[in-house]
């Protein structure tokens, strides 16, 4: 059976890597790489915050070639639609027909991704789309794949989540109202071992430390968020 060429986009964490498991055991697809979004100052993925070595560690041991577009900290929408855009380009070139994300149930996110890429001829697939938070974790935990918190909202879950095992006792203790999953932003993870990989991903978890930004709102008002991070680092 001749396989569909598609391009996961990669984050480092656990929903990512629950869907590109589910994506591989199809076996629908050609993966032909893993696509990053990295900050050209801190050279860390731009939602996890995941350090571009462990991410072309992470790549290293699942089989898949890494692409990371670099985007600047002060860069605005547009800059990121132009450097997304080039990397579209890019791999339409090489026949790639769909691309692959970890969403569940955010649907302006998907409509988004929907919207950017139909022009280009390309199709969103998403695996876990359209399932209960309840039945996504639940898939996940019996899945294999092994992960840890690396970042928390600081008026939610704070420091003292950073570094914790996503297992059954971690889901028992979210405060009610918390996604099992994060879906909400409460928390970010990096997936360092599981089916997906040929081997465990070797890293160091470090202090966590906070940062806050200010982000400008559509109707002009500026509002600041605050988070804390593992300081990740490979070994």
């Amino acid at each position: 059976m001749e396989r569909t060429k598609a391009v996961f986009n990669w984050s480092g964490g656990k929903d990512s890597a629950h869907a590109l498991w589910h994506a591989i055991e199809s076996q629908h697809y050609e993966i032909v790489a893993l696509l990053t979004t990295v900050n050209h100052d801190t050279r860390r993925s731009t939602m996890h915050g995941i350090p571009f070595p462990l991410l072309q560690a992470q790549a290293a041991s699942i089989g898949i070639p890494l692409h990371a577009v670099d985007l600047t900290p002060k860069g605005d929408m547009e800059d990121y639609q132009t450097a997304m855009s080039q990397a579209v380009a890019h791999f339409k070139a090489q026949g790639v027909t769909h691309f692959i994300f970890g969403d569940i149930f955010l649907h302006d996110v998907r409509k988004y991704r929907e919207q950017q890429l139909a022009p280009h001829g390309i199709e969103v697939v998403e695996p876990l789309w359209g399932r209960s938070s309840e039945t996504v974790m639940h898939d996940f935990l019996a899945s294999g794949l092994q992960t840890v918190v690396v970042t928390t909202m600081a008026d939610g879950l704070g420091a003292a989540a950073i570094g914790r095992t996503i297992d059954s006792d971690f889901i028992a203790s979210l405060p009610a109202g918390t996604d099992p999953n994060g879906e909400n932003g409460e928390y970010h993870t990096f997936c360092y071992d599981g089916p997906i990989f040929r081997s465990p991903v070797p890293f160091r978890l470090g202090d966590p430390f906070r940062r806050s930004y200010d982000v400008r709102l559509d109707d002009g008002s500026v509002r600041t968020y605050s988070y804390w991070f593992a300081d990740l680092g490979a070994i």
